[in-house]
């Protein structure tokens, strides 16, 4: 038998995550995955700025950025002519460090990621699948299948004691089925494609291109700056001569490339799909948790799932390392479930209708995709509040936790479970900080000598910015302070800045430092 604090079973961009913030906060984890291969297809696309932010953590932003693709702009066609250029460039521009939609695929996405586990001495055992696991009082065992030896009952099963196991394996999740968590919802009856090409013409130019007619749509996304693409749309079922296996990109889509200006040189991928919409009824059990795919599954409109996953293995991350280290009680763990899952469930409500909006066959969806995005969109692109909303949305960066029961407090306009707004001065950048991922302290003005004196006293990071208009512009507190989580979210706004609240905070929330 071996034995780990965390085994993780699932290496995609969740499970990758999971293991690189357990690992650097001194963890130890077993990561394991059934395909023997590493992916090699292009899959979750769009990596939002939340995300960029929060990978600041490890230093893995500015290496993501530099290596994946930024979209300038989407350009709009109908009926094979062009319609509108909806210029993107940095539209979310003054509110976080990276203000642009950013393209990376995930097979590149996965080897970065992997890469930096393995140069913390963790490696990704392939070829393993969970057979099945029990768990006892303080810890989990599970059954792990070799599956590259023949199933001899026992002879291709190794077992393994972990204090937590967390399922990032996916829609089909075992970790949730040997849970028997249900995972309601329902998937959607029209059949969609997408491929990865590469090409040529003037329209393969870095930018994304929407095609709208009557009853097809697809969209093409760049992911470099001349040749290579993303190819996603709508299949037309009932002119289909083939069997769906059988299927090919000339078959569902013969004329996407001169639809949009396009020659479509090659092909490396190509498949077909239903779209699914679901959440798990609970995203723990015991001494197990559903992240990503796993817990929640919804349409792509967005670029959402990825992103959310990573969001719920981070979030994660720091409160299992707290119980471990025994520095929280058990119960800080159920905070997960109630801070995840009610945006996940969000989330599959929002695109769903947006989903539904574009892709159905009703008068409603019609309008939409003949008159409402090639027409009325790219104008109200133009005003500035809507391109803001617009990406505050997107990117993740609205996303809070005021209601969850580690969150208290207001000062200026951020509440407790806010993420602290972006606001440099000069050179002077308040995330800099999020380099560590440690509690800490952000006072902008000046620090009263009290808490300065518990910051030291805890061992906490205090990190004071001279006050400046810029802070009252984004809502901060004038020598305020705000006590911010390992996820580098607003535990404690307290407008005083006093520490008195601090300490019953975590005392109320069974938190030790």
């Amino acid at each position: 038998m071996t034995r780990t604090d965390v085994l993780i079973v699932g290496a995609g961009p969740t499970g990758l995550v999971l293991a690189l913030w357990l690992t650097r906060q001194g963890i130890s984890v077993r990561i394991i995955v059934k395909s023997e291969a590493k992916a090699s297809t292009s899959r979750a696309m769009a990596i939002h700025a939340r995300t960029l932010e929060l990978y600041r953590q490890l230093d893995l932003a500015e290496d993501v950025v530099a290596n994946g693709h930024k979209i300038a702009a989407t350009n709009i066609w109908a009926g094979g002519v062009h319609r509108s250029h909806v210029p993107f460039g940095d539209f979310g521009a003054g509110l976080t460090p990276y203000p642009f939609i950013h393209i990376f695929p995930q097979d590149q996405h996965e080897r970065l990621l992997e890469a930096r586990l393995n140069t913390m001495g963790v490696h990704v055992e392939r070829n393993r699948e969970l057979a099945e696991f029990q768990e006892q009082e303080s810890s989990i065992t599970a059954r792990l299948r070799n599956t590259t030896k023949p199933h001899i009952e026992n002879s291709d099963i190794e077992t393994c004691e972990a204090a937590f196991i967390v399922g990032c394996d996916g829609a089909h999740s075992a970790v949730r089925q040997n849970c028997r968590i249900g995972f309601e919802g329902a998937t959607y009856s029209k059949l969609f494609y997408v491929a990865d090409i590469e090409g040529s013409g003037p329209s393969l130019n870095g930018q994304a291109h929407l095609s709208l007619n009557d009853n097809q749509f697809f969209l093409l996304m760049a992911y470099d700056k001349d040749r290579r693409a993303r190819l996603n749309g709508a299949v037309d079922e009932g002119a289909l001569t083939k069997d769906i296996s059988d299927l090919t990109l000339d078959d569902v889509a013969p004329d996407a490339g001169k639809a949009v200006g396009v020659k479509i040189d090659k092909v490396n991928w190509f498949s077909t799909y239903h779209v699914h919409h679901r959440v798990a009824e609970a995203f723990r059990s015991g001494r197990a948790f559903l992240v990503g795919d796993a817990a929640h599954i919804h349409s792509p409109v967005g670029g959402q799932g990825m992103n959310t996953g990573i969001g719920d293995a981070i979030n994660l991350a720091w409160k299992l390392t707290a119980v471990i280290q025994d520095k929280a009680d058990m119960s800080l763990l159920d905070s997960y479930e109630v801070e995840r899952r009610a945006f996940a469930a969000l989330l599959v409500n929002t695109t769903d209708t947006a989903f539904n909006a574009i892709a159905s066959e009703g008068y409603l969806s019609y309008f939409i995709r003949t008159w409402f995005i090639p027409y009325v969109s790219p104008i109200l692109s133009k005003i500035g509040l809507v391109r803001q909303r617009m990406f505050r949305g997107v990117s993740q960066i609205m996303l809070n936790y005021r209601d969850s029961a580690l969150s208290a407090g207001l000062a200026g306009t951020v509440q407790g479970g806010d993420r602290i707004p972006w606001a440099p001065v000069g050179e002077l950048d308040n995330f800099q900080s999020f380099g560590e991922i440690t509690w800490q302290v952000h006072v902008y003005g000046e620090a009263k000598d009290e808490l300065k004196e518990w910051c030291r006293s805890k061992g906490i990071p205090l990190h004071i910015f001279t006050w400046n208009e810029k802070y009252q512009s984004v809502g901060l507190g004038k020598d305020a302070a705000y006590l911010l989580r390992p996820d580098t979210y607003v535990a404690v706004a307290e407008p005083s800045g006093r520490p008195e609240r601090y300490d019953q905070y975590f005392k109320d929330n069974k938190i030790r430092l």
